[in-house]
């Protein structure tokens, strides 16, 4: 089999077999095939893995809906009224749960077929069923009936994570879930319990908050989102607040058990919590067990994931592995970038490894909280050296005009030199305006090159620039 394409550059590696097609797995194909590389994939689910099945897509689509009432529901200080029980939009408007999991579903179908489509178009072969390996170049799949061996001459791992759950709090898709069984729901959840203050805890508290549920987040630590930025950890705990989102901080739930109409949580000072329903959101396991990776000489961590250095290589010869399974950065993103690096490397293409100080995340909270390299902690450890400037979005006339009065944004500079090295952004959209300080800290601009580039006025990129004349470094 060839590429139904002329392949822009000679490729190293005649074939490659993925086992996994999730981003790290369908980039990769997509670049190895674009090569001239033969390439198959072998995927059990569907093709775009859980990120597009079962966790962004889906996630992304219902915070997206609940994102929409939210603007509703604060729209009265634009002049915006409604008609109905004393104009109170809370009042008249109701989220049907079921279609919007209706939409979700097919939204990440569609999605999930446009990969496939764009795969077949450069000629990847794509094998449904569980794949094993049974040495470093051979894949045995099980399709049910049959089973198939798919050989090659390098294999790339990207076989994701799915959610880690508590033994006394087993989901039964129904009144206690984990993340990827919300989507089956058809009423929504009158009192939700979130178990698990970080992303993908914040993430889903918050949507549902802003769909109507009555929602309770047990958070383990002070705050929430452990480990991101706490001035933006602060801004969102005000958000929550001010929405009626109740945050037990310092509680760790023991169990959860389910009751005739809702469950309890018990908590580790013996006190309850009682609701509906109650999501549990405590992390993720690496898919990496009884997949061959011991007969294909592939070493894992302590925690289950695959080792790998910055261009995706793997222990064994010929080996890449890239995503999830690997505990990088749970991020598609970096997935799809190990991916790439990965068949850059083997393919015998110019290639840079990864480097974790240049990526750029989104929380997506309302508001958003996005951040890209040195953090403010790592200046605390003396980690790095540097300059921070924070400016409110209060102070924005775009964001004033939209009736946004919380959020920043705060760029860091390396200290006597200037260059951006890290950035955060909160509020509406962040996940849009972390680009331009991205691009600042991969290509190591200078502040000046970011304050002398125009911005459109008004505009909430203009917080950007202000925030970089105010590190500027006189010479």
């Amino acid at each position: 089999m060839t590429s139904q394409q002329d392949p822009l550059s000679p490729f190293a590696v005649p074939s490659l077999a993925i086992l996994g097609g999730g981003p790290g797995g369908y980039e990769a194909a997509m670049v190895a095939a674009s090569m001239g590389a033969e390439v198959t994939i072998v995927e059990r689910a569907g093709l775009g893995g859980s990120a597009v099945l079962t966790d962004v897509v889906p996630s992304k689509t219902l915070i997206a809906t609940a994102e929409s009432m939210n603007r509703s529901v604060d729209s009265a200080e634009l002049g915006v009224s409604f008609s109905g029980q004393d104009g109170d939009p809370k009042t008249i408007m109701r989220a049907d749960l079921k279609l919007i999991n209706e939409r979700v579903l097919r939204l990440a179908k569609e999605q999930s077929t446009d990969i496939r489509n764009a795969l077949e178009a450069l000629g990847v072969r794509i094998v449904i069923g569980t794949g094993r390996l049974l040495d470093g170049r051979t894949i045995e799949v099980d399709r049910g009936e049959t089973k198939e061996i798919v050989k090659a001459d390098a294999v790339l791992i990207s076989v994701g994570a799915h959610p880690r759950e508590l033994a006394t709090a087993q989901p039964d898709g129904e009144r206690i879930l984990n993340w990827t069984q919300l989507y089956d729901l058809d009423e929504m959840p009158e009192e939700l319990i979130v178990v698990g203050s970080g992303v993908t805890g914040a993430e889903f508290a918050s949507a549902f908050n802003g769909l109507g549920s009555r929602v309770t987040l047990i958070s383990s630590r002070e705050q929430v989102l452990p480990g991101e930025d706490s001035d933006a950890a602060a801004v969102l705990e005000h958000a929550f607040e001010r929405r009626g989102l109740r945050v037990l901080s310092r509680s760790r739930a023991e169990a959860v058990e389910r009751t005739e109409n809702g469950v309890i949580v018990t908590l580790g000072d013996g006190s309850t919590v009682t609701g509906t329903h109650c999501l549990v959101c405590v992390g993720s396991i690496p898919n990496t067990k009884d997949i061959g990776l011991e007969a294909a000489g592939v070493e894992l961590t302590s925690s289950g994931h695959i080792k790998v250095d910055g261009v995706s290589r793997t222990s064994a010869p010929n080996v890449y592995a890239a995503g999830d399974c690997t505990g990088v950065f749970a991020l598609a993103s970096v997935a799809a970038m190990q991916g790439r690096i990965a068949v850059a490397h083997m393919g015998g293409d110019g290639v840079r490894p990864l480097k974790l100080t240049q990526v750029s995340s989104n929380i997506f909270t309302s508001p958003e909280i996005a951040s890209v390299g040195v953090s403010e902690a790592d200046l605390a450890s003396g980690k790095y050296q540097g300059d921070v400037v924070k400016l409110s979005l209060a102070t924005n006339p775009r964001a004033k005009m939209r009736n946004v009065n919380e959020g920043f944004v705060k760029i860091i500079a390396r200290k006597g030199s200037g260059t951006v090295i890290g950035g955060v952004v909160v509020g509406a959209g962040a996940c849009e305006l972390i680009f331009p300080i991205a691009l600042a800290v991969t290509q190591k601009l200078h502040v000046d090159d970011v304050a002398n580039t125009f911005t459109v006025y008004p505009s909430l990129s203009g917080s950007i620039a202000e925030a970089a004349r105010r590190l500027h470094v006189h010479m």
